[in-house]
């Protein structure tokens, strides 16, 4: 599309409504008029208003104060031009009624800067004047009609415009909501194929360990069974907790009886890079040290000092609260980390 410069349609505007004041002018030296003062005045009037409402503006539309003012001078130009000629005068008042093009001209500059009702208001008070001037013949033979034509497209072009600007905004936010959806759905394909390839590395071993031994396992296969399905759980709840030091050091706690829940609810996504080796880092040592009996590792959202929480819980008794589902009354506390967002600074 090709886009014409603001500058340069400002530019040929005042050009054209310059033009009604040569038109002016040059009608003064034919006596139209029987006084030149009201012409004078009405000439200065719409130089102003022209000035006025083609001044650069950032805002979409014309202030209301500022189509209200050009309204104004529409309706005050033809009274005081048409004081000073005559409607019955022979042969007409050729240039002398110059005040209709100047205000189809001006309300024509109205409705294109955003304010078509204003305009359709100083088109309608000068129909209305020219019919009583005149009479209804006046409507063609002094422009009337052209005035109002003039007005009535600009009308329709601006609402032209206004609904392609707005269907191309549209189109463009949906263009960026399809762009957005594919881009989440690469991204969840992408992670899909990732779990998948860590699940078929884990447990491919044991799948053929099952196939070779016809399902009949020890009571170690079983548990490493166990083992597995573990690990793969924390691959779709773990995310970014994981990496080869906390998968080992989880695989080495669930070993030594160890129970370990990872949980990442997307606290630590904007970490990456350093920081991120530092927490899974800091993460795999604790595991390391730990005796506890329970480990539940969670991620912090978004806005806390603090990146992840490791709780370690043993339990007091024997084992039979756990069972009857009562365990948490009675574990004690063995670890509390807070792992950092960021890397303390040295003092």
């Amino acid at each position: 599309m090709i886009k014409v410069p603001r500058p340069l349609i400002v530019l040929v505007a005042a050009l054209f409504s310059s033009y009604m004041l040569v038109l002016a002018a040059y009608s003064l030296q034919f006596g139209f008029a029987s006084s030149n003062e009201p012409v004078f005045a009405a000439m200065a009037l719409y130089a102003l208003a022209t000035i006025a409402v083609l001044i650069p503006d950032h805002r979409p539309r014309m202030p209301i104060w500022l189509a209200a003012f050009a309204v104004g001078i529409a309706i005050v130009m033809p009274m005081l031009i048409t004081s000073v000629l005559d409607a019955g005068r022979d042969g007409g008042n050729g240039y002398g009624t110059w005040y209709v093009a100047a205000v189809g001209t001006l309300m024509t500059t109205v409705a294109v800067r955003g304010r078509p009702g204003f305009a359709w208001v100083g088109i309608g008070f000068l129909v209305v004047q020219t019919i009583f001037w005149t009479g209804p013949v006046g409507l063609a033979s002094l422009g009337v009609i052209g005035s109002a034509s003039w007005v009535g497209v600009a009308h329709l072009l601006t609402n032209a415009l206004a609904k392609a600007v707005r269907d191309s905004k549209r189109f463009a936010a949906a263009e960026r909501g399809a762009a957005e959806w594919q881009a989440a759905q690469e991204a969840h394909l992408n992670e899909r194929q990732f779990r998948l390839g860590q699940t078929t590395v884990m447990a491919l071993p044991m799948l053929r360990t099952i196939q070779q031994s016809g399902g009949d396992l020890t009571a170690a296969q079983r548990a490493e069974c166990l083992h597995l399905e573990g690990a793969i759980r924390d691959e779709i709840r773990g995310r970014k907790l994981l990496n080869d030091a906390v998968r080992e050091q989880v695989m080495l706690a669930r070993r030594r009886g160890t129970t370990v829940t990872l949980l990442d609810e997307g606290g630590i996504d904007d970490l990456d890079g350093p920081d991120l080796d530092r927490v899974l880092g800091a993460l795999a040592d604790a595991l390391r040290r730990t005796n506890a009996d329970k480990v539940i590792a969670r991620t912090v959202p978004e806005g806390s000092d603090v990146a992840v929480t490791v709780v370690g819980l043993r339990s007091s008794d024997d084992g039979s609260a756990s069972l009857l589902g009562d365990s948490l009354d009675d574990d004690e506390v063995e670890l509390w980390l807070e792992i950092p967002r960021t890397a303390p600074v040295a003092g």
